[in-house]
């Protein structure tokens, strides 16, 4: 009889601990971000998050991670989470000019920071938080920022050097589709030329395009400085980028306290590591671009004060415009 009740204990407890670990999660998550190398500072930023949310809440929490599976445009990342196809993405601030939020794009504004402890100092303090709470109600709780992210800060990779403006002239240059951004090249002489992230490579190896700019990471991964019209980085170091680690706001208010705070602890410790990662692998990624044959044209022989100074008309005119001439004021006075 003792066998038998033994026995039956046994058989309960194996039972139960079988259901406990089938039990569905108290919160599923799916996160993306458009880059599919698993080493790209997204990627590691979405498994830092992953990680953190799932261990924090005991696996109350389950975290799906796609790296260009759900699209590698960002307008495709965008689309999934409005649709409520995706959780959380990583995107540039740009697509939301197209949904009524045109001061988003201060944040494109070429030039606009210095230096990447100038980036965080802005976007961590009180400029951060306006355009957060702005973004928040522009967009109807549409889009909440979770973090500031960053894709480094980006240079222009061409067929030639380019020292000054004077050297973009009738140059075709793959830009991102911000009105500042391109306004900002056509002034130097450029033609901004739209092209899709995944069909880039292409089109610098079949001369469609003069040029681009992105920051060494990106187009070491994709190879673009292997092409002709790729091979000259010029470290004009016009963008210290800023993405948006991003939630459906309405999705985020429906949360138990609780899980705001697994997913808020989760979203710092995820935004400290792509940052860390940003920043390491940028002169790593420098390094493989030269290995690699790249000639690269350093940040100190470049004619930065005639850049700017294309570049600071523009920023007057976009705050005036959009009456963002307090938030433009808080990052010039945070250099």
């Amino acid at each position: 009889m003792r066998k038998v009740l033994c026995a039956f204990i046994l058989v309960t407890v194996l039972a139960l601990t079988a259901s406990m670990s089938s039990a569905e999660p108290e919160l599923s998550l799916i996160i993306a971000a458009n880059q599919t190398d698993p080493t790209n500072p997204y990627s590691l930023g979405l498994d830092k998050f992953k990680e953190v949310a799932e261990k924090i809440s005991g696996g109350k929490i389950q975290v799906t991670v796609h790296k260009g599976t759900l699209g590698e445009n960002e307008s495709e990342l965008v689309e999934k989470l409005t649709m409520g196809a995706a959780d959380m993405i990583v995107a540039s601030p740009g697509f939301m000019t197209a949904i009524g939020v045109p001061e988003i794009d201060i944040l494109s504004l070429e030039y606009l920071f210095d230096s990447f402890a100038h980036w965080e100092k802005c976007l961590d303090g009180d400029f951060g938080n306006a355009m957060r709470a702005m973004i928040l109600e522009k967009t109807y709780n549409q889009f909440r920022v979770m973090g500031y992210w960053s894709s480094s800060v980006r240079d222009v990779y061409a067929k030639k050097a380019i020292k000054s403006p004077a050297d973009l002239k009738g140059l075709s240059i793959r830009t991102q589709s911000s009105q500042v951004q391109q306004e900002f090249f056509k002034n130097c002489g450029a033609i901004p030329t739209s092209v899709a992230w995944g069909e880039l490579y292409q089109a610098l190896q079949q001369g469609v395009v003069d040029g681009a700019e992105n920051d060494y990471t990106n187009f070491t991964q994709k190879e673009h400085h292997k092409t002709a019209n790729g091979k000259y980085v010029s470290e004009t170091h016009h963008d210290f980028t800023t993405r948006l680690f991003m939630m459906n706001g309405d999705r985020y208010d429906r949360l138990t306290d609780e899980q705001k705070a697994w997913i808020n602890e989760a979203t710092a410790a995820s935004t400290a590591e792509e940052r860390a990662v940003t920043y390491k692998m940028f002169s790593e990624s420098k390094q493989r671009a030269v290995n690699d044959g790249a000639v690269v044209t350093e940040f100190a022989d470049i004619d930065i004060a005639a850049f700017k100074a294309i570049a600071k008309p523009i920023q007057d005119d976009f705050a005036k415009k959009n009456n963002m001439q307090d938030q433009l004021n808080m990052v010039r006075a945070a250099e």
